[in-house]
């Protein structure tokens, strides 16, 4: 029984860190791991996958994108989720009337779009753009960006296409494997997706919620709350349903009051036992840090994500990594990489432990990164 914050914290760090594995393993078991382009040492996404994946190193979920049954995709977070999730998520496509309020233009612009990245299997938006030459949009920072870049990027959340790989960061589409192809007669040439009837899309909702709980877990009230909410990313489609949907889970999740507050997790989740002697440097998005919430109702402490606040303002530094020490985040660090070599600098809420063991675990644990880096020891 969780009826602590000790036995929360305890429970929070067993469950998030699993027996190392295969990386589809790793993926399969998670469902979701959110993306970042930052590498302050490496990407989000791979500090995240180094904790729980054998032998894991810098860029390998890049590298195999292509051989794993994975899709860039977005959940509560953009990232990479595994086909099962992205199945579950539903389509977004625009349906039948929907499409028929879209302007002609737009609606021509898709089909031609579509036909065009079939023909060639897989897509540069430059190629593209090329072709097309639609001119410019703006974008949601207020800028401007090249309309067919966005038509893409539309096309990709809607479900029309999927990234097929990377080069050099940009992301090269292709058409979706799953995609609905149009029925005879549509004028249109642009799919569109059969609703799903009330009892499927209420099932949906529910495991998608497990899905998140399953990543997440435990988390307070509020924080279940603020993820289900966020499930409108996933499957907007489906919105008006995670009110409802939110209540349900509530009354069929595992839950304790602790600290004046309902905490909540999955009934098949076991509580485990004492905490291992180990030193981890974590991803600012790592599933056991994400909710800043959570974190300091957990830890004591705020953690702030600071790489876009202005450099006289930071008091972490600009991509500093939760340090967990046992079943406590302690601190926090900044590593780099100077002329081939590791560059460690740390903080510390209160004072550095003086524990022998606490000095080997974070040496082994530096190890860890320089290999995971490909770095010479």
């Amino acid at each position: 029984m969780l009826s602590t914050l000790d036995d929360l914290r305890r429970f929070a760090v067993a469950r998030n860190f699993f027996p190392p594995t295969t990386l589809q393993r790793a993926l399969d078991r998670m469902g979701f791991v959110q993306a970042d382009p930052i590498r302050a040492p490496a990407r989000a996404q791979d500090l995240i996958l180094r904790h729980r994946v054998k032998n894991y190193h810098a860029g390998e979920l890049e590298r195999r994108y292509a051989t794993l049954d994975i899709e860039e995709d977005v959940f509560v977070n953009y990232g990479f989720v595994t086909s099962s999730l992205q199945a579950l998520m539903g389509e977004r496509g625009k349906g039948e009337q929907e499409q028929r309020e879209k302007g002609k233009g737009e609606v021509l612009r898709t089909r031609l779009l579509l036909e065009f990245v079939r023909e060639r299997g897989a897509a540069h938006p430059r190629e593209v753009d090329e072709h097309f030459s639609h001119g410019t949009v703006k974008n949601y920072w207020g800028g401007s960006s090249n309309a067919t870049t966005h038509l893409l990027e539309e096309m990709h959340y809607s479900g029309l296409l999927r990234v097929a790989r990377r080069e050099k960061g940009i992301r090269i589409y292709s058409a979706h494997r799953n995609e609905v192809q149009p029925k005879p007669g549509k004028e249109s040439g642009v799919p569109t997706f059969a609703a799903v009837d009330a009892a499927e899309r209420r099932a949906r909702v529910d495991a998608l919620i497990d899905v998140l709980v399953g990543i997440y877990a435990p988390l307070p009230d509020p924080s279940l709350s603020f993820y289900v909410r966020r499930l409108r990313y996933a499957a907007p489609q489906w919105q008006g349903e995670l009110t409802a949907a939110l209540q349900r889970a509530r009354e069929r999740l595992s839950h304790a009051f602790v600290e004046s507050s309902d905490w909540y997790w999955s009934k098949n989740n076991a509580v485990r036992g004492a905490p291992q002697d180990s030193v981890r440097l974590l991803a600012p998005f790592d599933p056991l840090v994400h909710d800043r919430a959570r974190f300091e109702l957990l830890w004591g402490w705020r953690y702030r994500f600071e790489a876009y606040t202005p450099v006289a303002k930071r008091k972490l530094g600009y991509y500093a990594l939760p340090l967990l020490w046992r079943d406590r985040v302690i601190g926090w660090g900044n590593l780099s990489v100077n002329n081939g070599q590791l560059d460690a600098k740390f903080g510390y809420v209160k004072s550095q432990p003086r524990d022998r063991v606490f000095k080997r675990e974070l040496d082994a644990e530096l190890d860890r990164m320089r290999m995971f880096l490909g770095l010479e020891p």
